[in-house]
């Protein structure tokens, strides 16, 4: 992690013996990833569930997983945070082939869908809905058919759609993500 980014605090809460509420772990994220080396994005893996409905355990506790793994588990959600630095010529000059291998490094190859005509070499998708809230920053959403800039405050409801995040804006940009397993209705490829 940057010596400059803010830390954030998890913050999970269960029950007692009594089934009282109580605080289980007031800490940072565990599981920190810096993808594709300096320049690249910071992903702060919060929590996830391997369900829906999720179970409601007394005491819940987070189940590392090994490495970075893109999409939420099979018929659940994943929460993480990320730190998008500024885009620099690594990126807009990026082959499909160093594409592929930065999904690789998310544990999702096959998200990727670089290719020539892509509008931005880090185009990806994933059999989820996302819901992305910017809480600090800027960042420039690139689907297959436009862009839209967004920044803190707002917030983005993707549902499997082919994207990018491009961020132009010269400073860094942190997100949380609420991802949450999907399956694509007819017509949808």
């Amino acid at each position: 992690m940057n010596p400059s980014q803010k830390t954030f605090r998890r913050v999970v809460t269960g029950h007692d013996a009594n089934g009282k509420a109580m605080i289980v772990s007031d800490a940072p994220p565990v599981n920190a990833q810096l993808v594709g080396g300096p320049g690249g994005p910071t992903f702060f893996e919060v929590w996830h569930t391997l369900e829906t409905p999720a179970f409601i355990y007394a005491r819940p506790h987070g189940r590392d997983e090994q490495g970075l793994v893109l999409p939420p588990p099979k018929n659940g959600t994943r929460i993480r945070v990320i730190e998008f630095p500024p885009e620099g010529e690594e990126i807009r000059k990026m082959t499909v082939a160093d594409a592929a291998a930065k999904f690789k490094t998310m544990g999702d190859e096959q998200a990727s869908t670089s290719g020539e005509s892509a509008p931005h070499p880090l185009m990806h998708r994933t059999k989820t809905v996302d819901y992305g809230i910017v809480l600090e920053g800027e960042i420039t959403l690139v689907l297959d058919l436009g862009e839209t800039t967004i920044r803190a405050g707002d917030i983005i409801v993707q549902n499997g759609t082919n994207h990018a995040w491009a961020n132009r804006s010269g400073k860094a940009c942190r997100m949380a993500f609420i991802l949450i397993d999907g399956e694509a209705a007819d017509g949808i490829a």
